[in-house]
């Protein structure tokens, strides 16, 4: 267990929900294509990383919890609206009346599974740097949307440092939890190769929903989102220096 990669997360995550509290004329496409760029960053890093090291250990077993976690990924979203693609408009349209605890207790269980590949032991030795990178841009604007829609329904400050905080201790926690039990327990050993997996299926819900969906008009991709994919699937090409 890396304690410098898990503490990395935990400060993304902190200052990406810090940028709406501080910053007030953000603006509106900024989270965008940061969306789009971390979401193609996190995207390759999945293909290239964990998605080999899935098939390695499960062979074709391994598609299986793959697309179990795509559609797990879709059930998590119905609580959580899609906050974690950067969804801010919700059914009703009106912030105020948003039912908070069913968004955060969907975007927690998405940050805790976030953190479960954190705790495995891959045997390329470039996946779990190259993943917490990934994770880590992935949490600016994933918390920066959290903490925007709860600013909108009217939370106050000091109940938004408390979401906060908490959201971003999730993620780190998951990781400590699977790597201290994974060593300790066969069971769990064995179990989180399958987890991982189903990590990865959610990873590429996220990711493409992002390209599509985010910030577009009828699902088009501009220019400026196309050139933030692109540097961040080139980032994602550089994390294999590592090997």
């Amino acid at each position: 267990m890396n304690w410098i990669y898990l503490i990395l997360i935990l400060i993304a995550t902190v200052f990406g929900g810090m940028i709406p509290m501080l910053v007030r004329n953000l603006r509106p496409n900024l989270p965008i294509y940061m969306l789009a760029f971390t979401g193609a960053f996190l995207f390759g890093i999945t293909i290239m990383h964990l998605l080999p090291e899935v098939y390695h250990e499960l062979g074709h077993e391994a598609g299986i919890y793959i697309v179990l976690g795509f559609f797990l990924q879709v059930a998590l979203q119905q609580l959580s609206h899609g906050m974690e693609h950067g969804h801010t408009h919700l059914p009703s349209g009106d912030h105020h009346h948003v039912a908070i605890f069913p968004l955060l207790v969907g975007l927690s269980l998405h940050a805790f599974m976030e953190g479960i590949p954190l705790g495995f032991n891959y045997t390329d030795q470039s996946a779990l740097p190259s993943l917490m990178m990934g994770v880590m841009a992935h949490k600016v604007p994933e918390a920066l949307t959290l903490i925007t829609v709860m600013m909108h329904a009217h939370q106050p400050r000091a109940k938004l440092w408390r979401i906060l905080i908490i959201f971003a201790c999730v993620t780190p926690v998951s990781a400590i939890l699977a790597a201290q039990l994974g060593s300790h327990f066969q069971v769990v050993t064995k179990s989180l190769i399958y987890m991982v997996a189903l990590v990865v299926g959610a990873f590429l819900h996220i990711s493409t929903t992002i390209f599509y969906e985010s910030g577009t008009k009828h699902h088009e991709l501009s220019k400026r989102k196309v050139v933030a994919i692109t540097f961040g699937l080139l980032l994602a090409f550089l994390t294999l220096i590592f090997e």
